[in-house]
């Protein structure tokens, strides 16, 4: 994470891109800074400024413009917070908001704004937001969010879920990260031997939007994982540019299924500021879905879905199919 790329100007020189394009970058990025890690770059395609991976992470100046109805907070997180760092949304599970840090600054990201120097819960603020979850005994499970919940040390990681153990109504821990897969080098011996000092069964989420995400070490890092005894899904974001297209989600199943990973979720864009360049309508994205139902068996097709303020669970968008 400390030799990540945080500069628009060593970015593109560093890809062979227009050096043109580090003014607006440079703008774009001034309140939600770039950042990504040497190994994702690294698969990201010389000279194209179009490439599904850099789309993901380079700023660029329509981040700037406004939108109607994109906002700093669009799923209503500040109003789900029960204490600090502590959000909850839907019945029998709560999330951890555990740090603010992400080996990965993904431009499309819903809590690009989210104000992590009041809510992250850290030290003492567990204390406070664990306590909560041991008063209601109607949670089941906890997830550990972010920020990137793998950005902490595996010590603290540790000290984090022996406390969670502790409480006996939690049956499952769920863990949402990109670092498998930005960083992949972050599953090692020191992780692996956390997780499979749990006595909680263990998901973990991971975040894969485009089939080129997944090289041989992402490979490695899941197989490691699952050996540990970790269940791994996906959740996918339909972004305009990156992925709207029923072949590359396609290719995306197969291979996260060939890594060991089950497609989970395709969510429809949350309409946060800075991201409506990457909307992709309603009525596409039920189409796409449907293209890709029609192709793939069944447990290869992520549910599309959105989340909307209030409702008590994600709204599942049914695939349209052509007449």
């Amino acid at each position: 994470m400390a030799s990540a790329i945080t500069s628009p100007l060593e970015l593109v020189a560093e890809l062979g891109l227009d050096p043109g394009l580090v003014s607006a970058a440079t703008a774009a990025g001034g309140t939600f800074r770039l950042r990504v890690p040497r190994s994702y770059v690294a698969r990201i395609r010389h000279g194209d400024p179009n490439d599904p991976l850099l789309r993901q992470v380079l700023p660029i100046g329509a981040e700037l413009a406004d939108a109607a109805d994109y906002t700093a907070d669009p799923l209503g997180e500040r109003a789900a917070l029960r204490a600090p760092g502590l959000l909850q949304k839907y019945h029998g599970r709560a999330l951890l908001i555990t740090t603010s840090a992400c080996a990965v600054h993904c431009r499309y990201c819903f809590r690009r704004e989210f104000p992590y120097a009041e809510q992250t819960s850290e030290s003492s603020r567990w204390r406070v937001a664990l306590d909560e979850i041991a008063r209601d005994t109607s949670i089941e499970e906890v997830i550990l969010s972010g920020g990137d919940p793998l950005s902490l040390s595996d010590s603290r990681l540790a000290s984090l879920t022996d406390a969670i153990q502790r409480i006996p109504h939690v049956r499952r821990l769920r863990v949402h990260t990109r670092q498998p897969v930005v960083l992949p080098s972050r599953v090692d011996e020191g992780l692996t031997q956390w997780l499979t000092q749990l006595r909680l069964p263990v998901v973990f989420v991971l975040h894969v939007n485009h089939p080129n995400e997944i090289d041989a070490d992402v490979r490695a890092a899941c197989a490691l994982l699952h050996d540990s005894g970790v269940m791994l899904l996906n959740q996918t974001v339909l972004l305009q540019g990156v992925n709207d297209d029923a072949s590359v989600l396609a290719d995306l199943s197969r291979k996260l299924f060939e890594a060991g990973v089950l497609p989970y979720y395709l969510h429809v864009l949350d309409r946060v500021r800075g991201a409506a360049h990457f909307d992709v309508p309603e009525e596409s994205a039920r189409a796409i879905a449907g293209q890709l139902a029609a192709q793939m068996p069944g447990y290869l097709v992520p549910r599309l879905a959105r989340e909307i303020y209030g409702a008590p669970a994600k709204v599942t968008l049914s695939p349209s199919f052509p007449g």
